[in-house]
């Protein structure tokens, strides 16, 4: 079995109030808005993250984005008016912070310099 692309699927209760609230996350509006309830970001080559009406799966998710300086994101998030949660280090010297959509899916951010 061979993949070509991964989805990130963020199910929200309110399209426009999410996507406001990923287009501050990701500094940008949404790549596409291919049908209504469906905003696609393409943050990687083969990788999206999509933010989908889904009133009843909302505020489940757990996405994780990995960035090179996880200071220096966390600053841009506060610049956006988003508030992450504490840094929290994991082993190796991987650092992680979260912030929450209005759902309560969970954006963490990863720093790991070994990867």
């Amino acid at each position: 079995m061979t993949f070509t692309h991964v989805l990130a699927v963020a199910p929200v209760r309110d399209i426009d109030a999410s996507v406001a609230w990923y287009e501050r996350l990701l500094g940008r509006a949404a790549d596409a808005r291919p049908m209504p309830g469906l905003a696609d970001w393409h943050i990687a080559p083969y990788a999206w993250l999509q933010v989908f009406q889904s009133p009843e799966q909302a505020g489940h998710t757990l996405v994780n984005l990995v960035v090179d300086d996880l200071d220096k994101a966390l600053a841009d998030l506060v610049a956006r008016e988003i508030t992450p949660g504490p840094v929290t280090p994991g082993t190796q010297r991987v650092r992680f912070a979260a912030a929450e959509d209005p759902d309560g899916n969970r954006v963490t951010l990863i720093e790991n310099p070994v990867s």
